[in-house]
């Protein structure tokens, strides 16, 4: 699980320290391998139980999920433009669970407002034949339906944000959808979402 890489690698450099030290650690390798066993096991869990998603062929993001699919593997950044209603909020989740992603950790995505984040998990969820809070979560403020079956997570930009403070590099995702759109009325979306732009560019900066 990508969660689990962090901390595996850690008690990974250990051990070499450990050992260049002439000090022993038979201990430490038993846990080492227990908790790769256990992450493992987890990673097997959710890929068996990879959903199959299905498309509603009359949305243009649907016919061209093939296209869109094969940037996703190839590429760390993808940029997918389209007009209101083209399907690009919820098919693109779907077609990243298509690609395998979701398996190692969550499918997040991002929209600018609460009201937006619960109704796209909804309908996500609706198309997956799923209740909400199995396969897909959603989480806004004063409202958590997260659990650890879900594949795909829907939530606002500031949430995503303040996750950075305990999940600085957001390990716990194994892909990460930011949903843009136009503002009129106020500019405080617009500045979460180029916040959390810089974020992944950071991020992504430092995985390279």
């Amino acid at each position: 699980m990508v969660i689990d890489q962090h901390a595996l690698r850690r008690q990974l450099d250990k051990i070499r320290s450990l050992c260049s030290a002439g000090k022993p650690v038979e201990i430490m390798l038993e846990k080492l391998a227990a908790d790769l066993n256990t992450s493992a096991q987890k990673r097997a869990h959710r890929a068996s139980s990879l959903p199959v998603p299905v498309y509603p062929e009359e949305l243009p993001v649907s016919e061209r999920r093939g296209e869109i699919e094969r940037a996703i593997a190839t590429h760390q950044v993808v940029i997918i433009a389209g007009e209101t209603g083209s399907g690009k909020t919820t098919q693109i989740p779907k077609i990243c669970l298509e690609a395998g992603r979701g398996v190692g950790g969550l499918i997040g995505c991002t929209q600018p407002r609460r009201i937006a984040a619960r109704s796209v998990a909804g309908r996500i969820a609706a198309e997956l034949n799923s209740a909400l809070g199995q396969l897909v979560g959603f989480k806004v403020r004063f409202n958590d339906k997260v659990s650890p079956e879900n594949y795909i997570k829907v939530m606002t930009d500031g949430i995503l944000l303040a996750e950075t403070q305990n999940d600085r590099f957001l390990n716990a995702y194994d892909f990460a959808s930011e949903g843009i759109e136009d503002w009129q009325k106020d500019n405080k979306p617009l500045i979460n979402a180029s916040v959390l732009g810089k974020v992944f560019e950071k991020i992504n900066g430092y995985k390279d």
